[in-house]
């Protein structure tokens, strides 16, 4: 983090700053103001001075940027096969790589039968899969997974490391980044990179108001998570020519101080990611009976039914069926809104969808900017004849 420095030529010590800043981290001492650790480097105190005294002095880069470089996926794996999250993160670092001229790597770990996925990565463009394949790694354990990865960090050096928005994936990246020293940025939106191979990393901020910008200018590597179905998935490539290399697995990096008593193996069901055609009810939908209706049209299309923040809060869904920051980011191939006025904590996670159709009474709602189709009317008219046209279809 940059220093902050006062002038003590300019500044008159009035104590403007100490009283904006949100943190209390300036104090008034005999030798002057003076900055503890509480900083967050926030910049409000820079703004707020009337005589321009408080500014940020650079920390000077203490690493060899150089030494670090190309791209690292860490490879999720879920009920033995690859999580299609980590596809969608080899094509947008090949993305990236293309302009840097940097190569794509993975690393994958887990029981026996992990190398076979290993194989899967190389017809998508991974030039170096790294394989950490031992019994030990059955199951997913938090210290052990994050030994094997930090192993790999340690000895690839990458500049980036991108890690799928997953429960696993937000369990592990935390600790690696910690072990490096370094910055993470999570549950990206749009990843860019620089000629100087700083990683672009761009997020919703502030309850999804601010689109952040955000860079690891002074450290390495820079990690980033990205959630499921927010990038696009990698296409195959004609000729694979990369490799796959085994890493040596210790038995400390297996010796985990987690103990599980009992596990249970639940039904995988279809995730709201996954579906092709999805329903989502807002506020405009006001009773349990009318959410039912728009379910009726939901399954008439044979999808799934979801909501927004208020109404899972309302009580009227759960979090695994809320389409948003705090939910999930969807892209089915057709997404009907029903009483959603927009909002772009809405919005942002669902304008990959391949057709959007619209329907509120209020002709300036928000939703209408993102949608390809616009039925300004009322749903409760709407929606019981759009079942009823579909399922006169289907029986024709």
């Amino acid at each position: 983090m940059d220093l902050l420095k006062f002038d003590p030529q300019k500044c008159s010590l009035c104590g403007k700053c100490i009283e904006k800043c949100p943190f209390g981290a300036l104090t008034m001492e005999d030798k002057g103001i003076v900055v503890n650790d509480k900083c967050r480097a926030c910049g409000l105190c820079v703004r707020t001075c009337p005589e321009s005294a408080i500014y940020f002095e650079q920390k000077a880069d203490t690493f060899d940027k150089d030494a670090w470089k190309d791209f690292l996926i860490f490879v999720e794996q879920e009920r033995g096969d690859i999580h299609p999250v980590a596809y969608e993160l080899i094509g947008e670092a090949r993305k990236m790589a293309s302009k840097v001229d940097y190569k794509v790597n993975c690393v994958i770990i887990g029981p026996e039968g992990t190398a076979k996925n290993a194989e899967k990565l190389l017809a998508y463009g991974a030039d170096t899969v790294y394989v950490y394949e031992h019994p030990g790694f059955e199951g997913f354990r938090a210290d052990c997974y994050a030994d094997a990865a930090a192993d790999c960090i340690a000895a690839v050096r990458p500049s980036s490391v991108l890690i799928g928005a997953t429960a696993l994936g937000r369990s592990l990246a935390p600790r690696l980044s910690t072990r490096f020293h370094t910055g993470l940025t999570a549950d990206c939106t749009t990843l860019d990179i620089k000629p100087s191979t700083d990683m672009v990393q761009i997020r919703p901020a502030f309850g999804g108001n601010v689109m952040a910008q955000i860079q690891i200018a002074h450290s390495r590597p820079q990690f980033a998570t990205v959630r499921y179905r927010v990038m696009d998935r990698a296409v195959r490539v004609s000729n694979p020519s990369g490799k796959i290399v085994r890493c040596q697995v210790s038995d400390e990096m297996v010796r985990s101080r987690i103990k599980i008593l009992s596990s249970e193996v639940i039904q995988k069901q279809k995730s709201l990611e996954e579906e092709d055609v999805l329903v989502a009810v807002g506020r405009g939908v006001r009773t349990e009976k009318d959410v039912e209706m728009c379910r009726e049209l939901a399954e008439a299309l044979g999808g799934q039914l979801a909501f927004t923040r208020p109404m899972v809060e309302n009580g009227f869904g759960d979090n695994a069926h809320q389409i948003g920051l705090s939910g999930r980011t969807v892209r089915p191939k057709l997404l009907i809104t029903c009483g959603v006025s927009g909002a772009i904590q809405f919005t942002s996670c669902m304008t990959g969808s391949e057709c959007i159709v619209a329907i509120n009474s209020d002709p300036e709602a928000q939703i209408f900017g993102v949608a390809h189709y616009c039925i300004v009317d009322d749903l409760y008219r709407v929606v019981p004849k759009l079942t009823e046209l579909v399922r006169n279809r289907k029986e024709d």
